[in-house]
């Protein structure tokens, strides 16, 4: 998989995407980051990509010019049938979360674009965007660091850049509840204890435990994704099995 990042700080970008499991990823193969600087792409001698808005108001807006024929330089070399998803970083589009970082990582290709100042040309982004992505009710002064999130999120969903399928399909959200709490050496820290059933080696004891607290977190926290996962509770409770004469009995 390939993301291409079109960015006014190119350097921002890969300083954060070529370290840990993203930067180890790119360097096996598992997946590829290139940035590409739009300001590159200027039709003018001092490079500018931005200009005052039509109708007033405060601020720059990144023109179309330099936008556009960034886009089209990445999309030439992308190969013929690929397929290929644009994304725009705004906070006018739809709330990333886990399930939107799984439909993106069907993709062959991501193209990003972060935006800066006050904001784009409309008209470029009706030209070449798929849709807009924001991570968050919040402004932020660019781009770069939701295209970086996004970049870490889908990337770590691909064959080879985590160890196994395991390392993400239990933790908090892709499971549907947040993930219950974690303990390692040693058993005694400052008066406080490790569970007692974690030491207990009984697997079946500690699954039932683990999604007990995980459970009880979730409805502290966020109870609303209980609700959108029923089943995940309904687990807990205890079974019935058939009495002698047919009746339900708990056990």
């Amino acid at each position: 998989m390939k993301f291409d990042i079109m960015t006014l700080f190119p350097e921002m970008v890969s300083t954060v995407l070529s370290e840990s499991i993203i930067g180890r990823a790119q360097e096996a193969g598992f997946i590829s980051v290139e940035c590409h600087n739009i300001r590159d792409f200027a039709d003018n001698k001092h490079r500018k990509v931005d200009d005052t808005p039509y109708g007033g108001g405060v601020g720059m807006v990144m023109a179309c010019q330099p936008i556009y024929d960034c886009y089209r330089s990445v999309r030439d070399a992308i190969p013929e049938g690929n397929s290929v998803r644009t994304v725009y970083m705004s906070p006018k589009g739809r709330v990333f979360n886990h399930d939107i970082a799984a439909e993106l990582a069907q993709y062959d290709n991501i193209i990003i674009l972060s935006g800066h100042y006050e904001g784009v040309d409309q008209r470029v982004l009706d030209l070449i965007v798929d849709e807009d992505i924001s991570i968050g009710d919040y402004v932020l002064t660019g781009g770069e660091l939701p295209a970086c999130i996004l970049v870490d999120a889908i990337s770590r969903l691909k064959d080879g850049v985590l160890a196994s399928s395991e390392c993400y399909e239990g933790e908090s959200i892709a499971s549907g509840i947040l993930e219950y709490p974690q303990y390692t050496k040693p058993r005694s820290f400052l008066g406080l204890e490790v569970p007692e059933v974690l030491l207990s080696g009984d697997h079946g004891k500690i699954d039932r435990y683990r999604l007990e607290e995980a459970v009880r977190i979730t409805r502290e926290r966020r109870p609303e994704l209980l609700s959108l996962h029923p089943e995940i509770e309904e687990s807990l409770k205890p079974k019935k099995k058939r009495g002698k004469r047919g009746s339900d009995a708990d056990v």
